[in-house]
């Protein structure tokens, strides 16, 4: 596949998989749309890796690894599915644009990584305020919404903190095998929460199906390999991009088909999230750079 077809139908998945998460829990229950998504997703990874000859380990190295991705795989997907309830799809989209910062942040705190330049301090303070505005606006409309909001931002995190505590262990995993074992960890989590939270749903609603399963196999078992195909053939910076394309084509399409009201208030708090985002990926670009760099360096840690 080429470069640029790659790229574009990652924009197209993940502009489309918050309005996809909302639907495939809408009548059969959030934490039944999850479970099955993982599950169908597992099955078509293992096809896949078996056709590529693809091998997943499970030594003990490789064992610690999936359990860290499987555990913060679940903690991510529970709050993000469970808030899609209350809040527009496009949301989701816009409070996860945030992940990058999110993700630097634990890498210096628990990896040591100072990579905070002034461009990037400027970049989060501004992807920061863009998040009280959208708490804000959720606290506007009602209670259940500002938990949306609370549960989208718990759900970043936790993906966040996952990621770099799988650095921290520094596996020479094929990424695939590493999705196979964190699905193996995590669908029993899904499964129990399915069964003890709201229950399996009396009938199954075709398109809340058809959402479930494109979520499982152009969300999880196409739009992951995907993604790194393009992090091995492009510079990261063209990759990161695709963070400050994909929450506005959410809001689009959510309003688009499905009739959800964005205010001005969160368009502003997007915008400002993205504005944050983007100078926080291109800051090196600003000046002032080594003078912070510098400093921040000499921080102890």
């Amino acid at each position: 596949m080429s470069v640029p077809v790659a790229y574009i139908i990652v924009i197209l998945v993940w502009s489309t998989t918050p309005l996809g998460i909302k639907w495939s829990g809408a009548e059969v229950g959030y934490e039944f749309g999850v479970a099955i998504r993982m599950i169908i997703g597992l099955f078509a990874l293992m096809i896949i890796a078996r056709l590529w000859n693809l091998s997943v380990p499970w030594d003990k190295t490789a064992r610690r690894v999936y359990l860290v991705s499987g555990l913060s795989l679940f903690m991510a997907m529970t709050m993000i599915y469970w808030a899609a309830q209350y809040i527009p799809s496009g949301w989701i989209a816009v409070i996860f644009g945030l992940s990058p910062v999110l993700t630097s942040v634990f890498a210096t705190l628990i990896l040591h990584e100072s990579s905070f330049t002034f461009g990037r301090v400027i970049g989060m303070l501004l992807g920061l305020c863009g998040l009280a505005v959208v708490f804000m606006e959720g606290q506007s409309i009602s209670t259940a919404a500002l938990f949306g909001v609370a549960g989208v931002t718990l759900g970043a995190i936790s993906q966040s903190l996952g990621a770099v505590l799988i650095r921290k262990l520094k596996p020479t995993i094929h990424a695939i095998a590493i999705t196979i074992g964190s699905l193996v960890v995590a669908i029993p989590l899904f499964l129990a929460n399915g069964f003890y939270g709201s229950g399996w749903p009396q009938s199954w609603p075709m398109h809340s199906m058809m959402a479930i399963v494109y979520l499982a196999i152009f969300g999880t078992a196409l739009g992951f390999p995907l993604y790194y195909y393009l992090l091995k053939n492009l510079r990261v910076e063209r990759v990161a991009l695709i963070t400050l394309i994909t929450p506005v084509t959410a809001l689009l399409l959510g309003a688009a088909i499905n009739d959800e009201v964005i205010g001005p208030q969160v368009w502003l708090g997007t915008a400002l999230i993205l504005a944050g985002l983007a100078i926080y990926e291109y800051g090196k670009y600003l000046p002032f750079k080594k003078k912070w760099q510098l400093r921040w360096n000499q921080r102890p840690l």
